[in-house]
């Protein structure tokens, strides 16, 4: 039985908004929890799915961070369109690279990282972990074991030739973090299993921004949005909401 998956996600609620990007191999459930949190405090909020995400893996491995980076982009684009002139920008993992990057190159009120890498594993290393999201994803299909290890044992004949293009973008936004003056909020599991949490530190120490803090949490995991602490971090994210100098 094949089930439904997440869908991209647009709460309306107040004239503050915030685009929340989710990671690498994830979807909108990444952030969906905070989203609606952020509903509930009147702010609006919006998580696209980047490309080749949220479907099945022969999809995504056929797909890149330029077009993931141009889903972004038409997700801030859409708040924009939808006359909302004030935005903040959060994201788990690889979308707290591409909140980084936002900072960079587009107008934000403010920046939350969640577990984002600033540096990255070798590519081979990577792709394992693009297989086993391929295993997870078919499993959650309903899919018997014999097809899962016969589909996965051909993707990975197949490889995901995009994977350099990402280690790249992590690399170029590190080395951009100086551009980076948006007030700055950081969030880093302790016992993240994903990435080394030295990301923190380095995302904290070389942006620009005047108004920065960096917050650790004990006892989450790397999808920390999804974690044991996940209350805790949606009060730490709206309480940095709340800091910023909104004009609305």
């Amino acid at each position: 039985m094949r089930i439904a998956q997440p869908k991209p996600f647009f709460f309306e609620s107040g004239k503050r908004a915030v685009l929340l990007l989710h990671g690498f191999t994830g979807t909108s459930a990444d952030v969906r929890m905070l989203g609606r949190f952020l509903e509930k405090k009147g702010y609006t909020s919006l998580a696209p799915h980047y490309k080749g995400h949220g479907v099945p893996p022969e999809e995504l491995i056929e797909t890149g961070p330029d077009e993931w980076w141009e889903d972004v982009v038409a997700g801030y684009e859409q708040l924009r369109d939808a006359g909302y002139e004030e935005i903040a920008v959060g994201g788990l993992s690889l979308g707290g690279v591409f909140s980084l990057k936002i900072g960079v190159t587009l107008p934000v009120k403010g920046i939350v990282t969640m577990c984002a890498p600033m540096s990255m594993k070798t590519t081979d290393l990577m792709f394992e972990g693009v297989l086993k999201y391929a295993a997870d994803y078919k499993k959650y299909e309903g899919k018997s074991a014999d097809v899962i290890e016969k589909e996965v044992g051909a993707l990975r004949n197949r490889s995901m030739h995009s994977l350099p293009a990402l280690r790249s973008l992590v690399y170029d936004t590190r080395d951009e973090l100086e551009k980076v003056k948006a007030p700055l909020f950081v969030v880093q599991s302790r016992d993240d299993e994903v990435i080394d949490v030295e990301s923190a530190n380095v995302i904290y120490d070389e942006a620009s921004s005047t108004k920065k803090d960096l917050q650790w949490f004990e006892k989450s995991g790397h999808v920390i949005t999804l974690g044991p602490e996940k209350e805790a971090l949606h009060e730490e994210v709206y309480q940095f909401l709340e800091s910023l100098d909104w004009n609305v």
